[in-house]
């Protein structure tokens, strides 16, 4: 175990000493001597994890995700971090750093790399296959080079020496990050809870304590769960919870979980073949995790357990189990085909049970809700989680187990993040029941810069502008962005479209502008309405072709007339598209008139 103690002295919350009390020089930032830490994504969002520490000349970068789009942003596979300062700063970056394998912390990697050239990604060994996975299907794995990491794997720059604990989590391989400055001590926990009794790895408990006994200046830890009182229930007894089910199932078994969640996943199958049960895998996004878990040792289910969904009709009922996609009811997944009769192998079979071991992420309840109904509808015994059922636990640690993380480490500052921002508010607040002073816990948003300076910390007055960017397809350039601003604005308020007919030869408008709407009103109950447009348009064209203008001018004359008025009576704002048609005369004359340039 290897943390660099150096000549520092043990750091220890002094709470008698308010922060206000230390001259930062108004706040200002020094940036040849001082270490900022500051999150590109994560802060007051549950989703798109990346935090930087930058020192001089250096940056390094832990985590770089995804977050999923709710319904509120139609069109859009992912949003992700905007790092156009990375892009700026690219020469600075010396390492970029991974906890674990999740979505929300590896799924941006393959756009990061479309802007920005990295030569070595350091990630834990799970963690480096899906990664390398992805790179391949985006024909960007000669890019980079993936190097593996563990507890006992030590990265040294210029400024920085970064070393790794094990936590526990639903991933596999799952690291906690302790980071060296010249200005203090940051820990950074990644994703992680304690368990007692785990499957897997245990918690590097002792490398916990030593890090605060020697003195930690900074912690940044999950906040996800710190709305919630207790402990969470323990893995072993969610696998002895599902063995049992499976057990006493008579007929055919299916059950829904997170693709992500490898370590349940693992329970699952265990459990089936335990129960002499074969097993089939719908969902692509299960089929890929489960193909990478048997390859890197943690699924050791052997081959002649698998079955495909041709032979599910070969075996008996209750010698089956089906693993699947959809447990929060995503309208394209396994479970959701199968509750809606359009899988192409599995129909549900009066008797069959559906077990969802999983909770819905908050938004989903509804989606989940109707996915139980339909499956129930169609002669399915349903089983979900609830706490007389145990099957499910949570990933993230709750308060008391954030109780548990404050007192190993002991910070001289508390800093949440990976969480909305009542999560954070709620985090800090254990914090200082923990005895950290108010003062010393730092609630951050995206782009805030937290200033280590000689064992101390404060937010500056300075920001990094970072924003959400959006991803259409595989379109990372943030171009979607306007696009799904559009989408909005129709959604909510429609389109007006205005046909205006002009002679570009004489600068004149032929006739009144013609007005069509879509999704804005009810055509036949507002003819006066569009009917006062046109003549307000008619109007304002006219006046403003009386000097020679462009098409352009003609198309900022109609959206500068037209949107003020409509808002105006209906306090709505839908998107405007002029139409401008010439004349075929005019047409022409411009067309000869461009050939003859050229």
């Amino acid at each position: 175990m290897k943390i660099n103690e150096d000549s520092r002295q043990r750091s220890r919350p002094v709470h008698h000493t308010r922060i206000t009390d230390i001259d930062f020089s108004r706040k200002t930032i020094n940036r040849k001597t001082d270490t900022l830490v500051y999150a590109m994504g994560g802060l007051g969002e549950v989703g798109k994890n990346m935090y930087c520490f930058e020192h001089d000349d250096e940056i390094i970068i832990i985590d770089c995700g995804v977050l999923f789009p709710g319904e509120s942003l139609p069109g859009v596979d992912y949003v992700i971090p905007d790092w156009s300062y990375l892009v700026k700063n690219q020469a600075k970056i010396k390492a970029m750093i991974i906890t674990h394998g999740h979505e929300d912390h590896i799924g941006a990697i393959p756009f990061f790399l479309q802007s920005i050239h990295l030569k070595e990604i350091y990630a834990p060994r799970f963690a480096k296959a899906l990664i390398e996975k992805k790179l391949e299907e985006h024909r960007l794995l000669r890019n980079c080079r993936i190097l593996t990491i563990d507890e006992a794997s030590h990265i040294q720059t210029k400024y920085f020496d970064v070393g790794f604990y094990n936590t526990i989590h639903s991933f596999p391989d799952s690291l906690g990050v302790f980071v060296n400055t010249p200005n203090g001590r940051a820990v950074e926990t990644g994703d992680y809870k304690f368990d007692f009794t785990p499957i897997g790895e245990k918690s590097d408990f002792q490398k916990m304590a030593y890090m605060g006994q020697i003195g930690v200046t900074l912690l940044m830890s999950d906040s996800t769960n710190s709305g919630v009182p207790g402990f969470s229930i323990s893995e072993r007894k969610v696998a002895a919870t599902l063995l049992e089910q499976m057990r006493k199932t008579p007929g055919r078994l299916l059950v829904s979980t997170f693709a992500s969640n490898v370590m349940r996943l693992n329970q699952i199958l265990e459990g089936a073949v335990s129960c002499n049960r074969k097993v089939a895998i719908f969902g692509r996004s299960m089929e890929n995790v489960v193909e990478i878990a048997r390859k890197n040792g943690v699924i050791r289910i052997p081959d002649d357990s698998f079955i495909t969904g041709n032979e599910l009709n070969t075996l008996p009922p209750n010698r089956i189990c089906i693993v699947c996609t959809g447990s929060q009811g995503e309208p394209m997944a396994a479970l959701s085909r199968i509750a809606n009769g359009t899988h192409r192998f599995l129909k549900i079979i009066p008797g069959d049970t559906v077990i969802f071991s999983s909770n819905p992420i908050p938004g989903n309840a509804t989606s989940v809700g109707s996915v139980v109904n339909k499956l129930t509808r169609i002669g399915a015994n349903v089983i979900v989680n609830s706490p007389l059922t145990s099957l499910h636990t949570t990933g993230h640690a709750p308060q008391e187990e954030q109780k548990l993380m404050l007192n190993l480490i002991e910070p001289k500052y508390f800093m949440p993040i990976h969480g909305e921002y009542k999560m954070l508010v709620q985090h800090a607040y254990t914090a200082q029941v923990c005895g950290i002073d108010p003062e010393r816990c730092l609630i951050c948003s995206n782009g805030d810069i937290v200033v280590m300076r000689d064992g101390e910390c404060f937010i500056a007055n300075e920001r990094i502008q970072t924003d959400a960017v959006y991803v259409d397809g595989n379109d990372a350039s943030g171009l979607s962005t306007l696009v799904v601003k559009d989408r909005q604005i129709l959604a909510n308020s429609g389109m007006v479209a205005v046909i205006v007919t002009i002679d570009s030869r004489y600068n004149r408008i032929l006739c009144r502008p013609s007005i069509v709407s879509r999704g804005f009103v009810y055509i036949k109950d507002n003819q006066t309405l569009l009917k006062e447009a046109e003549v307000l348009l008619y109007d304002a064209l006219k006046t403003k072709m009386q000097q020679r203008i462009t098409f352009n001018d003609i198309k900022n004359t109609i959206r500068g007339s037209l949107e003020p008025f409509l808002y105006q009576k209906t306090k709505r704002n839908p998107i405007v598209i002029p139409v401008i048609l010439n004349q075929k005369a005019a047409m022409e004359e411009l067309q000869n008139k461009q050939m003859h340039r050229a």
